[in-house]
């Protein structure tokens, strides 16, 4: 029991008075009876009595629920909560399975990290590949779009494409599935149109993708940030685009559907595409030479300063740390870097924000020749292996058990018909 709720006799069948029902709810006993007429709670009268008695279970469900909407704020999540032993957020820090996220991503590949993420074994070596008609056929579909598709249009377009070259992609078995997540992520990037003509199609991942963002050539310290990033990456607990696969794998769809829900949620402004506004932001900054003008004119906007804060974390976004100090070994990142610093001390004198990952990945791709949109596709190939993962955790649980119930909040039937 809360500290604040009153301390009713709870035996079966108990029935409250409207007086006892107002203060359980925190109401005055007139609101009690706009429940009544609203239909959010249902009254009797007792024999030979004057009163209005109420059923102490229907009252206390109707207190659980003004506590919810009270606590939670539009895109809290109120109190949905899902049982995973994947990712764990916890004291500025985060966990993959149990073991440091950080210290994984700076040891290990992003192809070993994925399959940390959906096994719990780490394979020294993993390399992804995919068939190379499930390439074509994805390429295909790609090559078709318009030149101003964006980069999650692409790789959704791609996910649908292999997913319609495999005949077997309804098996939902653990085997079944951790083979897409093999085949998806490769085909992902290999779909992208190249910018460098001599683009790699072999090695690790990371190099398959740097030719398919910048047209510059490629040096290890670039390499290993993006590879990091890339692990970093992978999952992030249950963010939106998260929770929309988990929602479509409780409905059994396919893992190639499921992905395509998370790309489809990834497109917004205030997920995968934040990083493109810092990326945004810091080209403004090294134009004008000082933040301030820059941090003026988005605070005067109405706008948020991109890149900077994070609700999960009270200090640094621990993803970005660890990409700053690695891009501080990449010699061409020195003016981007600098400019994000300028951005977090200048807004520090109004308000304590720390950096978070998008500012760390939008220093990645002004620094590497990248356009703007990069981050996003950054942030969609690594995601991917945290879907994948999620997807398998929730193809184990119950069906259709991600189906919240509505609160009509509408005219009350009946109604005459318009």
């Amino acid at each position: 029991m809360r500290d604040h709720e009153p301390a009713h006799d709870r035996r079966p069948g108990r029935r409250l008075s409207t007086r006892e029902t107002a203060e359980l709810l925190g109401v005055k006993p007139e609101t009690v009876y706009a429940y009544v007429s609203r239909g959010l709670l249902s009254s009797r009268r007792e024999p030979g009595g004057r009163a209005s008695t109420f059923d102490a279970k229907d009252v206390e469900a109707l207190a659980r629920r003004n506590r919810r909407e009270a606590a939670g704020s539009p895109g809290s999540g109120g109190d949905l909560s899902v049982r995973t032993r994947i990712t764990l957020i916890e004291e500025d820090r985060y966990y993959f399975r149990g073991v440091d996220a950080t210290e994984l991503a700076a040891r290990h590949s992003y192809e070993e990290v994925a399959e940390w993420l959906w096994t719990g074994r780490l394979t020294p070596g993993t390399a992804f590949t995919a068939p190379g008609t499930t390439v074509e056929v994805a390429r295909r579909a790609v090559n078709a779009l318009p030149g101003h598709t964006s980069p999650a249009d692409r790789l959704r377009v791609a996910a649908i494409a292999a997913a319609a070259e495999d005949p077997l992609r309804f098996d939902l078995s653990e085997e079944s599935v951790l083979g897409t997540g093999r085949i998806l992520i490769p085909t992902l990037v290999a779909a992208l149109p190249p910018v460098r003509h001599d683009h790699e199609d072999g090695g690790p991942l990371a190099h398959r993708l740097w030719g398919r963002l910048t047209g510059r050539r490629p040096d290890d310290a670039s390499l290993r940030v993006l590879d990091t990033a890339l692990a970093l990456l992978a999952d992030h607990d249950l963010a939106a685009s998260t929770l929309a696969v988990r929602v479509a794998a409780s409905a059994r769809a396919h893992a190639y559907a499921a992905v395509s829900a998370g790309l489809g949620v990834l497109e917004g402004p205030l997920h995968g595409a934040a990083s493109g506004l810092a990326h945004r932001m810091l080209l403004d900054v090294l134009d004008q030479g000082t933040a301030v003008p820059v941090i003026a004119d988005e605070l005067r906007a109405g706008r948020r300063v991109p890149g900077l804060g994070h609700p999960l974390y009270t200090g640094e976004d621990p993803r970005a740390r660890v990409l700053f100090a690695l891009l501080e070994q990449v010699p061409q990142a020195e003016p981007a870097l600098l400019a994000a610093r300028d951005v977090v001390a200048t807004t520090a004198r109004h308000a304590p924000l720390h950096a978070n990952v998008d500012l760390a990945l939008a220093v990645f791709t002004v620094s590497s020749g990248m356009p703007a949109t990069a981050g996003e596709t950054i942030f969609a190939v690594a995601r991917t292996a945290g879907w994948i993962a999620h997807a398998l955790e929730e193809y184990g649980e119950r069906p259709l058990r991600m189906r919240p119930s509505g609160h009509y909040v509408g005219p009350r039937p009946p109604q005459p018909l318009p």
